[in-house]
């Protein structure tokens, strides 16, 4: 046993298994450890946000705490569902091995109940704006992503560049709507072919979806309503079958402002 905490890291994306691995241990140091110090509100956002230190036996993260009482009340999405729909996001990046939003549990917190994610060490400065090619195959992975959740606000800022040059997606708490929400920057790819490659993990997903006490559902089943779920369903089918990038509908498709 490690005598002091250490820091933890992002999972590492060299090995699948590792990643894994590490995942699972972030999430049970969010779970289960002991939040030490609460470091203030993050302004940022219109929601209450704040840092907050975890520690157990052996690590040590920073994570964001959303808790559900600092939730605004919107018109389009029920109230104190939002830390709910910040965790779902995480189960489906997870269960679509492609690792895209940071570690995320949902747990009692000083505020009370709220989503608790793994702050990820990055550049401010730097955001989606700010991305060349060499990110390509991460964005199609988020421009499938964000229409599979629904996500009505993937801001230029909420994708973050670890050091390591992973992209990682914050702020979902504007998912899995049961009306086409979907309003995002990365508009790149729409109308274009999907990969084979990137449509096998779909496929998985959609099996897992569709099996109503399958480990995926008993995640989601509490924490989403019946019609949203359904929903989520005929979007991955929707995919599936029409093989190509989501396009611009009618309404708003950016979100304001875009950074």
């Amino acid at each position: 046993m490690i005598d002091h905490p250490q820091p933890s890291s992002p999972p590492d994306p060299s090995s699948p298994d590792r990643q894994a691995a590490q995942l699972a241990r972030l999430e049970a140091l969010l779970l289960h450890g002991e939040i030490s110090n609460l470091h203030g509100v993050m302004r940022w956002g219109s929601n209450y946000a704040a840092l907050v230190t975890i520690t157990d036996d052996e690590l040590q993260a920073t994570a964001v705490y959303k808790p559900q009482r600092g939730e605004r009340p919107l018109w389009d999405f029920p109230d104190g569902t939002l830390c709910y729909r910040e965790v779902i996001a995480y189960v489906i990046s997870k269960h679509l091995g492609w690792y895209l939003v940071p570690p995320t549990v949902l747990r009692d917190g000083p505020h009370g109940i709220g989503s608790f994610q793994l702050f990820i060490d990055h550049n401010p400065e730097i955001n989606y704006f700010a991305l060349d090619d060499q990110y390509i195959e991460q964005l199609r992975q988020y421009a499938i992503f964000d229409y599979l959740v629904n996500n009505a606000d993937r801001k230029g800022g909420h994708l973050l560049l670890a050091a390591d040059g992973k992209l990682w997606g914050i702020d979902h708490g504007l998912t899995f709507n049961t009306m086409p929400k979907l309003r995002t920057v990365i508009w790149d790819f729409a109308g274009d072919c999907i990969p084979e490659h990137l449509l096998e993990p779909v496929g998985t997903l959609l099996k897992q979806l569709e099996v109503a006490d399958s480990p995926l559902r008993c995640q989601i089943n509490p924490l989403l309503s019946s019609a949203e779920i359904t929903a989520l369903i005929r979007r991955t089918r929707h995919l599936l079958e029409r093989k190509t990038f989501p396009q611009p509908g009618p309404g708003p498709n950016y979100p304001w402002p875009p950074v």
